[in-house]
């Protein structure tokens, strides 16, 4: 099966030639003036924010979206990834729970605000918290997580602004202001210190600092997925067919026959070999993870208006897929897609240290540690089928410096969560969620003392920031 027309046709086509025109003055409403301002509140600006409001500095969020989460809310990433060392291997396990059975028994490398975050969903009864039942992955609910993040910045005191798209940076004598498109019209907040926390360094890069996108070789990134959840799901149906066909799932992914049969048939035309699915905390519901648009630059309106419409062709195939071929799903319904297709990787701004995928798949250690990591070297083919993983050594994990919070360049600005400087390989680690809370919380305690001390955050004493990250109960190693 083709991909409709309507993916070609009904996508504005990025103009040939790079014509600019000039646009005419305008007056902005200034906002006021804050200590901190964390711009994006995914996880990296949840982390961020609750890290420096901690130091009792004043500090204000701002997120595009009218709500909180990010990834795990917008993008509907779901669950979190593991964030254990492994050091016990996984001996196998139970192929029906829909959770991962090849990561064995370890220790957190993740804690601080993470760790509050999960304790108050647990409350909540929005998540199930890490395991070895759980192969070390966190099911949540994205609605849940929405609230929490809301309760948990309102009890720290960080002052919020929503429906609030970051246009711009400007430097002044004094500090920083960024620039603000909303419905209110243009509005500037000025602040001692900005941690960008976008994903994509859009306010490093209007800074100026350098950056990277993508592999050395040809620059392109991994592609992106639309991630939704299907409703209604009969679990011991699917439970059924895994018992008839154990070589065809493996933990939470397979069907490569039933894929290959309907590719034949003309029902099924992905670019990937098999189906990826998690559960969730509610037994009839499971999170899909399969498809998969490769060419596209998440820096581009360009690209992300036809991969979204990619993605929703594919979703659509994916379910007709399941409800006609799969058991479990004959009475499945997709509930939620996310609310814009999820993005991996665009630009890696360079800082003061690269980290690099040899520092991960080695576990290097550095004595300006903010922030640590465990989970696998993990890219997504970004040309079509296949992915490569590689594991940490039994038992370890990576360092995050301190300097790779810091663009080069830029003074008064931290960057956090995905955009951190890596190269390509080490990227395809530190970007997942828990890793990018862990950088974010960094960035924001570095980001307020900064403020406090009123000098430059590469001018700051690591020791300094180390303390404050213990104080908060950060794992450091």
């Amino acid at each position: 099966m083709t991909l409709s027309p309507y993916v070609s046709t009904a996508c504005l086509a990025p103009p040939p030639n790079e014509e600019s025109v000039e646009l005419p003055p305008r007056r902005a409403r200034r906002a006021g003036r804050t200590n901190v301002l964390v711009v994006g509140g995914g996880p990296s600006g949840i982390g961020a924010a609750l890290g420096a409001a901690a130091t009792g500095v004043r500090v204000t969020l701002v997120e595009r979206y009218g709500f909180l989460g990010g990834n795990a809310t917008a993008a509907l990433v779901m669950p979190l990834t593991a964030f254990h060392n492994e050091m016990k291997q996984a001996v196998g396990g139970d192929d029906t729970r829909l959770l991962p059975t090849d990561h064995g028994e370890g220790e957190p490398v993740v804690g601080g605000v993470l760790w509050t975050l999960l304790d108050r969903l647990d409350q909540m009864g929005g998540v199930i918290k890490p395991s070895p039942e759980t192969g070390y992955t966190v099911p949540f609910d994205p609605e849940l997580f929405k609230l929490t993040a809301y309760e948990l910045l309102a009890e720290a005191g960080v002052h919020l602004l929503l429906h609030s798209f970051a246009s711009d940076l400007i430097h002044l004598p004094d500090g920083v202001r960024v620039v603000f498109e909303g419905k209110s019209g243009p509005i500037v907040l000025d602040a001692d210190v900005v941690v960008d926390c976008t994903g994509d360094g859009d306010l490093a890069a209007a800074a100026g600092a350098p950056y990277e996108i993508g592999r050395p070789e040809d620059g392109l990134t991994q592609p992106m997925t639309l991630m939704f959840r299907m409703g209604r799901f009969n679990h011991q149906g699917f439970n059924g067919y895994v018992h008839e066909h154990p070589d065809q799932w493996r933990g939470v992914y397979g069907l490569w026959d039933l894929i290959r049969e309907a590719t034949e048939a003309g029902e099924l035309d992905l670019t990937r070999e098999d189906l990826l699915f998690f559960a969730t905390p509610y037994d009839d519901e499971v999170a899909v993870n399969s498809t998969r648009v490769t060419g596209v630059l998440g820096t581009s309106v360009w690209d992300l208006t036809r991969a979204e419409l990619v993605a929703h062709e594919q979703m659509a195939q994916i379910v007709t897929f399941l409800k006609r071929r799969v058991p479990g799903f004959e009475q499945a319904y997709a509930v939620q897609s996310g609310v814009q297709v999820g993005v991996r990787e665009t630009r890696r701004i360079q800082g003061e240290y690269t980290l690099t995928g040899e520092d991960v798949l080695t576990a290097r250690k550095f004595d300006d540690v903010i922030a640590r990591g465990a989970y696998p070297v993990d890219i997504h083919n970004p040309t079509g089928r296949g992915t490569v993983l590689k594991r940490l050594p039994q038992g370890s994990s990576y360092d995050i410096p301190l300097r790779c919070l810091l663009p080069r360049g830029t003074d008064r600005l931290l960057v956090a969560g995905r955009a951190i400087s890596g190269d390509h390989v080490a990227h395809s680690s530190y970007r997942v969620m828990p890793i990018s809370m862990a950088t974010g919380q960094a960035a924001g305690v570095a980001a307020a003392l900064s403020s406090r001390e009123g000098k430059p955050p590469r001018d700051l004493s690591v020791e300094a920031v180390q303390r404050e990250l213990r104080t908060q109960r950060a794992s450091l190693g």
